[in-house]
This record gives C-alpha cells, structure tokens and sequence, in this order.
C-alpha cells in the first residue's frame, strides 16, 4: 500500500519540477535584456570614472608641474633624454610670452579654449591650415599623444575647456612655455634661450623671443639662432604682432 505521505511528497516535488520548465523560457527570453542593461551600467560607471579621473588630474596640474608628457617620454627614450628646465611665468620675459600667444593664439584672452573662427578656417583650408588654440596644444601635450586622428582631437575637444575652467590663463600659458618643444631634444622656453642664444628666459630680447615663437610650428626643421629669411621675416611680424595684442589689451590675462 502506498504511503500516503510519499505521494504528496512526489506531486509537490513535480509541481516545483514543472514551475522551473515554465519559468525557464522566462528567463531566456530576459537574458538579453539583462545584459544590455548590465552592459549599460558598466559603460556608464567606466565613463563616471574617467569624468573624475579627468577632473582630479586637471586640478592637480593646476598647481603642481607635469614631470613630464607623454610625446616627452617618447622623445626621451628614442633620443635618450631631453633637456627641459622649468622655470615659473615670472621668470619668463613678459615679451617671450606676448610672442607666444602673437604667434600661436592672438585671441588666446579672449576665447574659451576652442576658437571656433579658427577651426572653421582650418577645415575650409584641409591639412594646410591649423586651429588649434593654445589651451588645446596644452591639452594634447600634457594629456593625449600627438596625431590627426579624430578621436583623439574629440578628447581634445572634451577636455579643453574643462581645463579652461580650472586653470587660470596664466597658467595655461605657463604649461605651454614650458612642454613646447624648441629643437630635437630640447623642451621649454628655459632649455630653448639657453640652447639657442646662451641666455635665461628671462633676459630674452624682443627678438629672441619672437625667433623661438617663429620655430614653434616646426622646430626639428628650424633653427632660432641660424633663422632663414623666412624664420626673420616671420620674427619680425610676430615683434609688431607682440606689441599690438599689449597695445590692445590682447595680453592682459596673463600680464
């Protein structure tokens, strides 16, 4: 005779058997969902932290001096070192600076890192054209690699005027006087004056100035101590482009 107990036993462990079976398409049907979701809380927290990664390093830089930059590093080890010397903005020639910005980024006081006027012009003229503001130069020396990639211009992009917002425009002018490269090897506006003219940044002349801003774009091919008469006719330009951004008040953020 069958127990009683058994057989309860035996229908309820079926009755569990078969809620699994049904729940199970259930399940299968959720499963993508599922995992879209998971995927879309963890691409969401990946870019929460690189948010706050960004943030806390550029208000670290804001007070504390790079050691070095990622193109540095890498000019460093296939040159095997360079030479850079960084000196704070007071112990740089005003004039050094009003040459910089005349050369590079006349409307540097002005914009808020991104000078769309310039980016437009540039896109217009293709690859012989740049627009890249000075803060931008910064943000691409200090935190990215050099190149023309569109991904890596689109960082650029993200991350400019965050630094914008947290450095003052002296001292964005300040990180760039001192990671520009000058020659083959040779960093900072420091390092540059010695290299070229056996002089500190802060005894730089008008000129001198001017000729280092003229090497900028292209210093593994141009020389500020042995300029061509390109390199002095640009020079010259940048000494009237210099005194008319002082003259105007082009200057004044940093002055």
């Amino acid at each position: 005779m069958l127990d009683p107990s058994s057989g309860a036993a035996m229908n309820s462990a079926m009755a569990r058997k078969t809620r699994k079976i049904v729940k199970d398409p259930i399940r299968l049907r959720d499963r993508p969902r599922l995992f879209v979701r998971r995927a879309i809380k963890y691409i969401f927290r990946g870019i929460l932290i690189m948010i706050a990664l960004a943030v806390l390093l550029t208000a670290t830089f804001s007070v504390v001096n790079p050691p070095t930059t990622p193109y540095m590093f890498s000019e460093s080890r296939r040159v095997g070192g360079v030479n850079q010397i960084w000196v704070a903005m007071d112990d740089i020639a005003p004039v050094m600076a009003r040459s910089a910005v005349a050369a590079e980024d006349a409307d540097f006081c002005i914009h808020w890192g991104l000078d769309l006027t310039a980016i437009q012009a540039a896109l217009e003229d293709g690859a012989n054209r740049g627009g890249s503001t000075i803060s931008q130069q910064v943000v691409k020396n200090v935190y990215l690699w050099q190149g023309r990639s569109w991904f890596r211009k689109s960082l650029e992009a993200l991350i400019t005027p965050l630094v914008e917002a947290v450095w003052s425009k002296e001292r964005i002018l300040e990180v760039y006087l001192n990671v520009a490269e000058f020659d083959d090897g040779v960093f900072g506006v420091e390092a540059a004056a010695i290299h070229y003219f056996g002089v500190t940044a802060a005894e730089l002349s008008p000129v001198q100035a001017a000729r280092l801003a003229a090497i900028l774009p292209s210093p593994k091919t141009r020389s500020a101590s042995q300029p061509t008469s390109y390199i002095r006719s640009r020079a010259a330009s940048i000494v009237d482009g210099a005194a008319t951004i002082r003259a105007d008040g082009r200057a004044a953020c940093f002055e």
